[in-house]
């Protein structure tokens, strides 16, 4: 995946809140009374020509998202709890991440499993051949989701880069679960009709 580079105040390139594209920025002054206002600023992106908003160096329109936009192939069942955490994360950590518990609750649903109990739900993916990374994927979204709703040994809004870490390990969760079994899949349907014959018949054997 792409590496997420989050809007930054006055940087010149970004992922832009509006389009997701990586993409120059051009920024500018508000003026008031003939002068350049000290802490509000705006900020428009090459790709889009949309706009942001900004009070002393924190985006404010629309809400500040230091982190990535949902994954293209992210179930439509998660991404609206995945985008109601994605615009609250910058203010409450911990809500953020209960939001990506839930979201990943329901992905478990699309894996095929029950989606009652997230830890069940691992340990039936780990039987069917789950790769350690995605476990531990699975496993870092569920404890610190856990923490965010009980409390536990993980101070979330203390650490709030524990819970913007959820949100690039629900993408990974999503390309290696999803995406690439999809395009996998689509190159094996483009092969001649005969071809895909004769790797059936070989594995009947």
């Amino acid at each position: 995946m792409q590496k997420y580079y989050p809007p930054e105040h006055q940087k010149k390139q970004f992922h832009c809140i509006h389009c997701g594209v990586y993409a120059a920025q051009f920024w500018g002054n508000f003026f008031l009374g003939g002068y350049v206002h000290q802490v509000l600023d705006y900020c428009a992106c090459e790709h889009c020509q949309k706009m942001s908003y900004w009070y002393d160096k924190r985006m404010i329109v629309p809400s500040e998202a230091p982190v990535p936009p949902a994954h293209v192939d992210m179930p439509p069942e998660c991404v609206a709890d995945y985008d109601e955490a994605r615009s609250i994360v910058a203010i409450s950590p911990r809500a953020a991440s209960a939001l990506i518990r839930l979201a990943l609750q329901k992905l478990m649903i699309t894996l095929g499993e029950k989606g009652k109990n997230i830890n069940d739900d691992i340990g039936s993916l780990v039987g069917k051949g789950l790769p350690v990374q995605v476990q531990q994927a699975l496993d870092f979204c569920r404890v610190v989701g856990n923490n965010a709703v009980h409390p536990g040994e993980i101070e979330i809004n203390d650490t709030p880069e524990i819970a913007h870490n959820l949100f690039n390990m629900m993408n990974f969760i999503i390309e290696d679960r999803i995406s690439r079994p999809k395009h996998i899949q689509s190159l094996y349907a483009q092969l001649p009709e005969g071809a895909r014959k004769a790797v059936e018949k070989r594995d009947e054997l």
